[in-house]
Formats: C-alpha cells, sequence, structure tokens
C-alpha cells in the first residue's frame, strides 16, 4: 500500500490531469468541471446530474460518485494510474465511459 505522502502526490496529479481534459472538454460536451478543495466535481444540465470525484486518503484510494453509483479506483504500479480493478479502466477511461452513459454520445478527453 502507498504511504500517505506517495497518495497524496499521485492523486494530486491524477486529479489535475483529468481536471484540465475535462475543463477543455466541457464547452463540447456541455458539462462545467471544478477542482476545489482536493474534489473534482462535474455538473450537468441536460440531463441534469452530477459526478464527483475525490480522495479517501484512509483507504489510499480515489473515489467516483457518479450516476448513483460509487467507483473504488486503488493506485496501479505497473500503469501508474488509478484503476477500477473490477474493469481494469483507468480513471480516465471511466469518467470517459460515465460522462458517454450520461450524455448519450461518445466522449473522448
Amino acid at each position: 500500500m502507498l504511504d500517505e505522502q506517495e497518495f497524496r502526490k499521485h492523486a494530486d496529479e491524477a486529479l489535475e490531469i483529468l481536471s484540465r481534459a475535462l475543463i477543455k472538454a466541457g464547452d463540447d460536451y456541455d458539462f462545467e468541471t471544478d477542482f476545489n478543495a482536493g474534489a473534482l466535481t462535474i455538473d450537468f444540465e441536460e440531463p441534469k446530474g452530477r459526478f464527483v470525484v475525490s480522495p479517501n486518503s484512509p483507504v489510499r484510494q480515489l473515489w467516483l460518485s457518479a450516476r448513483s453509483k460509487s467507483y473504488k479506483l486503488d493506485w496501479d504500479q505497473s500503469r501508474q494510474s488509478f484503476v477500477l480493478l473490477e474493469t481494469g479502466e483507468t480513471l480516465l477511461q471511466l469518467i470517459e465511459n460515465r460522462l458517454s452513459e450520461q450524455l448519450g454520445e461518445k466522449v473522448i478527453l
């Protein structure tokens, strides 16, 4: 398991990269992104909704709340990414897939 400092470093980097990609894509796909106090939110007007990505330091995971479901991603050293173990999706892939479901069109970040 990562120590606290390593986890924070990887989580901050992952959320910063994701935030930049989402801000760029927001105009194309009509959603708003906010990265504040360590949590990243994505707000949708149509269809109405909100996704939240936040670090959970005690268990060293990133958690995504999206479409009435919670996803818990672990750091994968070999892939240098947070990964949903059940599916093998990276954080970016998971966000793209959930955004595509929410918006009803293929989203590429």
